[in-house]
């Protein structure tokens, strides 16, 4: 089975300490990120994105839903989540 990263929006929420989960730098982070929005930028790098809107981060209370990254095997977590945030900020300017 392929390894599926998942991509909270909460890993790139400005408003979202680093203690609290926010995966990249404030530099590089964005209000309110959106599923729409990370899975549009996963799609840009060049993966398959699989949005599940009706699921909570266990850190939050409202369900902002989270993007399945499908096919990103040759990719860390960690870069995957940096490109995306990337993506994200271009795609809102």
């Amino acid at each position: 089975m392929a390894v599926e990263n998942v991509i909270w929006p909460r890993y790139l929420d400005a408003s979202v300490s680093r203690d609290d989960g926010r995966r990249v730098p404030l530099d590089d982070a964005v209000d309110e990120p959106t599923v729409d929005e990370i899975a549009k930028a996963v799609q840009q790098i060049g993966y398959d994105a699989v949005i599940e809107r009706d699921v909570t981060h266990p850190r939050e209370w409202e369900a902002r839903g989270r993007v399945l990254v499908k096919g990103a095997e040759d990719s860390t977590k960690n870069d995957l989540v940096q490109a995306v945030a990337a993506y994200v900020g271009i795609l809102r300017d």
